[in-house]
């Protein structure tokens, strides 16, 4: 893998004269598809709109190359005007910084030091040796060799073999542009046939989706950067920086760039604002005008869009930038960010790519449970608790522990059966959930009304994957009075775990979720249940009982554990909580009947609502209600 990499950069650099005007190519012809067929709609047949629009296309880049040229020959040719502007202000900055301090002196000495090295040594020794005198040396005889004045082909072949190869350049990009336009499809289909799907349909829908995408995104960025570069140089005109034209075309361009593109465009202008006026006003201005556009353009127009990412990761971004910047020059680094996109889609919709999406893309490269269980594993449960608190500023907090913490102890409970986890690791894992929900358990159950939506990736990838109206998402919140009698103690829920550390992690996520409703919980560990310890089971005001397991591999166990609660609490309620992954309502009721549990349930947000219904209280909040249905499988 390492050595075709390496060819494959070995390529990227060596055939840079010719992967650069096709890749350029490429990039244009994603923009300029969806105006080709803007004009195929106007019933012009195909080869001649290609042509119509690459004709137009280029001599608007002719336009502004000549407009760049013309503005570059006129800077250069006033920045000798600006030298003494420069000299008076690094004058009084120096004398402002350093006047005659240290950096002064130091400077001042080392001088005088030079001096001294520089003086001829004396003419005579200490013994006073007189030194013999050199005999005179021959001058030179100057030689000068006269050029012939050039001939009319000689000054025609300095003319022009300048213009050689960017015109060439030129034109392989225009003959590729037109022919990729004119056979989109025809390329398209071997892209598919490289692919190598069975599922030709969806493969075909998938790159049509990614193709219209990547030209839409193409074509808008180059519209909002061309209205930045406008605005820009406007704002320079109005200002008074000279070439306001040529730092608007280049504020264009290098918005490409992400992130590093508008720091780089806004760096030539402030050095010639410093240059040109005498004062520090035209700098301020200019700093002004970069610091208000950029935010207006990047978190004002562009969401309103197309939204705030191309796609791809910050680091990806940088990344991406010094690859394409070190391979191919200042074009690479144009180009960087659209040839990362072009990856990533593949990546997205080519399974054999993958992990170009994996290693690029925003998206995260773990789901949410998978990022709950990693952190819960490596006892690190303070990230877990900043992404729930996240999540929690737009979903509640049932949905959080059913949707992202239950998974993702589905997950540890796979490794367990799989031999995957030792027991210390078990009981690692239940300390760091004890630990997470301690640390958001100042969290209320529904999110505030005036919190702001998140910005973190995960938490909306999380975020996602619940409707604001899932099931669990307005369960009642009680207040003690609202309680009956019996259910009025101190802790009127009892949660305990059913064989391990696992089934002891849920037990802790019920026991808080129940309490955020209302009706505060104990969680007991499983070996609360042996028949050593189960008369010492302290069931003071104790009104109902959750029995928590997390598999359903022993049946037996869990009529046993029922057992032993029936007998030592005859009057409270017991729900069974079968929190397996993917189990059906039929295998769900089984498993209470064989239990002889009074109800069950199959997720956090089912057992809590099972138990709000168990104090008679319409857990919805709309009234009374009759009793708890046996079974909550949702």
């Amino acid at each position: 893998m390492a050595i075709l990499a390496a060819i494959i950069v070995m390529v990227l650099y060596y055939g840079r004269e010719i992967i650069i005007p096709i890749a350029l190519a490429v990039l244009l012809s994603f923009v300029l598809a969806p105006l080709v067929r803007l004009v195929q709609r106007l019933r012009i047949p195909r080869s001649l709109a290609v042509v119509s629009v690459v004709v137009i296309a280029f001599a608007f880049i002719f336009a502004m190359g000549s407009l760049l040229a013309t503005q570059l020959t006129q800077l250069a040719g006033d920045l000798p005007r600006y030298q003494s502007t420069i000299s008076e202000k690094i004058q009084s900055f120096r004398e402002t910084t350093a006047g005659r301090g240290t950096l002064e002196r130091a400077s001042s000495m080392l001088k005088d030091l030079s001096k001294e090295l520089d003086k001829p040594k004396e003419a005579a020794n200490s013994l006073g040796t007189i030194a013999a005198p050199k005999a005179a040396a021959p001058r030179p005889v100057p030689v000068e060799v006269l050029q012939p004045d050039p001939g009319a082909l000689e000054s025609l072949q300095t003319l022009i073999s300048p213009l050689l190869h960017p015109l060439a350049t030129t034109g392989i990009i225009v003959i590729f542009v037109i022919f990729i336009l004119l056979q989109r499809e025809d390329l398209r289909n071997r892209l598919i046939r490289l692919a190598g799907s069975d599922d030709l349909q969806r493969t075909t829908a998938a790159l049509d989706d990614a193709a219209s995408r990547l030209s839409r995104l193409f074509l808008i960025q180059l519209l909002v950067n061309g209205s930045f570069g406008i605005v820009i140089g406007m704002g320079l005109w109005l200002i008074g920086v000279p070439s306001a034209i040529l730092w608007g075309i280049l504020a264009a361009v290098l918005r490409f760039v992400p992130y590093i593109g508008a720091v780089i465009a806004a760096a030539f202008p402030l050095a010639l604002a410093v240059a040109v006026d005498p004062t520090w006003t035209m700098l301020l201005w200019t700093i002004a005008l970069f610091v208000v556009v950029e935010p207006v353009v990047g978190h004002v127009l562009e969401p309103m869009v197309y939204g705030h990412s191309t796609g791809l990761s910050p680091v990806a971004v940088v990344a991406s930038a010094t690859f394409w910047t070190a391979l191919w020059g200042p074009i690479g680094l144009v180009l960087a960010t659209p040839l990362t996109v072009c990856l990533v889609v593949l990546g997205r919709h080519v399974e054999r790519l993958e992990f170009l999406d994996v290693m690029f893309g925003d998206r995260p490269a773990l789901s949410p449970p998978e990022i709950f269980y990693q952190r819960m594993l490596a006892g690190d449960p303070t990230e877990a608790s900043a992404k729930a608190e996240e999540f929690l500023k737009e979903r509640s907090l049932s949905s959080y522990y059913d949707e992202v913490a239950l998974r993702g102890l589905q997950l540890a409970q796979a490794d367990a059966e799989r031999g995957a986890l030792d027991p210390d690791r078990l009981t690692k894992i239940r300390d760091a959930v004890q630990e997470f929900a301690n640390n958001i358990s100042e969290q209320d159950e529904r999110p505030p009304p005036k919190v702001g939506p998140t910005t973190d990736v995960e938490a909306t990838s999380a975020i996602e994957g619940v409707a604001e109206d899932a099931p669990y998402e307005s369960l009642r919140v009680l207040r003690k009075e609202d309680l009956p009698t019996g259910w009025q103690g101190e802790h009127p829920v009892l949660c305990v775990a059913g064989r391990n550390p696992i089934d002891e992690a849920a037990a802790i996520m019920l026991a808080q979720l129940t309490g955020a409703h209302g009706l505060s919980a104990r969680v007991e560990a499983a070996e609360a249940l042996s028949t050593a310890n189960i008369f010492r089971l302290e069931t003071t005001g104790v009104a109902i009982v959750c029995l928590v397991y997390m598999d359903a591999s022993s049946p037996a166990h869990m009529r046993y554990s029922v057992r032993r609660l029936r007998r030592k609490l005859p009057k409270a309620t017991i729900i069974l909580g079968c929190w397996m992954k993917d189990i059906d309502p039929a295998a769900l009721e089984s498993l209470r009947e064989g239990a002889k549990a009074d109800l069950a349930a199959a997720t956090l947000g089912g057992a809590l609502k099972l138990c709000i219904e168990a104090t008679g209280v319409d857990s919805l909040g709309t009234g009374a209600e009759g009793p708890a249905s046996k079974i909550t499988a949702a």
